[in-house]
């Protein structure tokens, strides 16, 4: 996209927020009618999305955006519109979009894969880690909260439940209490996939955040600056202590503070590290040393 079309998007963005924070609150108006023009806008973009004409499909929506405001088809609107972004690339407008639609309808069907994937456009937001970590933090935050509003309890049946209905729908494949049954179940276990996922991104994202913060006490490290570096090794330890760059913090603050000639506070240090990873006695007899016996010439 040009950047010339980007902030005439941008504009038509913001003109449409005016006019709809203008129109007040749909949940306290009764729904309004859904014109033809507004049904044939929705139709025409749903299917410029189906052929993967995101484009198209997001001007026409946007266009529909205070149209269907109220109306029936408000949630839908806003629903593709958010995947349209997504599908594109463009996750600061999908993410805005979600959650756009969870603030004017929270009673839409689609919320919970609203929820989902704000977090991730989010994700997907989330830089190389040596830059700011400001979306890292987001996406982290939003599959909490996806988590929490949404839980799933006994994957175990889900997937007995699906095996179960299909093998029914191989006999009677008509029946349309099987029918049900095994849709309700399959789109169970599709929450199952992205309570998965959820679980899997968040340790991944703090994985990230801890080498940010690790990656600036080696860089404070090399500048001399070992002050600060220990102030960061101590933010990993107590703010990271679950990801893989724990260890590393450990070893370099006791570093950190032997270069400060801290030799009291770098025993202290070494006694800790030692007591969570004791595999480590050998490899740090020499630092044992260094430091009782500059303890004792101090």
């Amino acid at each position: 996209m040009s950047v010339a079309r980007y902030f005439s998007r941008a504009a038509l963005m913001l003109f449409t927020i005016g006019l709809l924070m203008s129109s007040g609150c749909s949940s306290s108006k009764p729904a309004a009618t859904v014109t033809t023009l507004v049904s044939e806008g929705y139709a025409k973009a749903e299917k410029m999305y189906n052929n993967k004409d995101y484009d198209g499909a997001a001007l026409t929506l946007e266009s529909l955006l205070v149209t269907s405001r109220a109306t029936a088809l408000e949630d839908h609107v806003l629903f593709l519109l958010g995947q349209t972004y997504y599908n594109s690339g463009q996750y600061l407008l999908s993410a805005d979009i979600f959650t756009r639609l969870l603030k004017q309808v929270p009673s839409t069907p689609y919320a919970r894969t609203a929820q989902f994937l704000i977090a991730k456009s989010h994700e997907k937001l989330s830089p190389n880690f040596a830059l700011d970590q400001q979306e890292t933090v987001k996406a982290i935050d939003q599959f909490s909260v996806f988590m929490d509003i949404y839980p799933v309890t006994d994957s175990s049946k889900i997937l007995s439940d699906v095996e179960t209905y299909r093998e029914l729908l191989k006999i009677n494949p008509d029946n349309p209490t099987y029918k049900k049954n095994y849709a309700k179940a399959t789109a169970e276990l599709a929450r199952v996939d992205t309570m998965r996922y959820a679980e899997k991104a968040i340790p991944a994202l703090r994985n990230k955040l801890a080498k940010n913060t690790y990656f600036i006490a080696r860089q404070y490290v090399q500048l001399k600056k070992y002050k600060a570096a220990v102030i960061f090794y101590d933010e990993l330890i107590k703010r990271y202590s679950d990801t893989d760059y724990l260890q590393q913090a450990w070893a370099g603050k006791i570093e950190a503070l032997i270069k400060r000639k801290k030799w009291f506070e770098a025993g202290q240090v070494l006694d800790q590290y030692l007591q969570l990873y004791p595999g480590k006695q050998h490899e740090m007899k020499g630092t044992r040393e260094q430091i009782s016996q500059n303890i004792k010439n101090n």
